[in-house]
């Protein structure tokens, strides 16, 4: 299985600050499914640059893509239109857990702007920027990315 993690800054990818979040959520993803390939990216917030990654990963064969940075309200923060540009379907419900469970720890997290959803059977999800917003974001959804993974290959309809 390909996974992969696509981590979105204007100051990580000039080498101004070091990018903790991306490889953290990839490490997750390594201990979640042993084995798997994780293929990983850092990007300017350039919304045509997103996209068209986002395109390449899912024609790769990436059956999961998730996205750390970029969805919060600052004028560059651009991943959710540059996500939204490349969905079939937004499966909604996955952003509004993160949102949700994230709000438990720390108000902001309903500023967010992250969505969820498939190209073609690829699932792509918006995490955040910080290593503690997408590490527990990813806690949050981690139960539900299993199922989702298998539903939207065309595996089993019920848990």
């Amino acid at each position: 299985m390909r996974l992969a993690v696509l981590t979105l800054s204007d100051r990580c990818s000039q080498g101004l600050l070091e990018d903790t979040a991306g490889p953290a959520v990839a490490a997750r993803l390594g201990a979640e499914w042993p084995g798997a390939e994780i293929v990983a990216n850092l990007l300017p917030d350039d919304e045509d640059a997103i996209a068209h990654l986002l395109e390449k990963l899912s024609r790769e064969g990436a059956a999961l893509i998730l996205t750390v940075g970029g969805t919060g309200l600052g004028p560059r923060d651009r991943t959710p239109e540059a996500t939204r540009r490349v969905l079939d379907r937004e499966a909604p419900g996955l952003a509004e857990a993160m949102r949700f469970h994230g709000a438990e720890h720390n108000p902001y997290a309903w500023l967010s702007r992250a969505v969820a959803g498939l190209k073609g059977s690829t699932l792509i999800v918006n995490l955040p920027g910080s290593r503690r917003g997408a590490e527990e974001c990813l806690a949050s959804i981690l139960p539900l990315l299993r199922h989702a993974l298998e539903i939207a290959a065309g595996g089993q309809t019920h848990p």
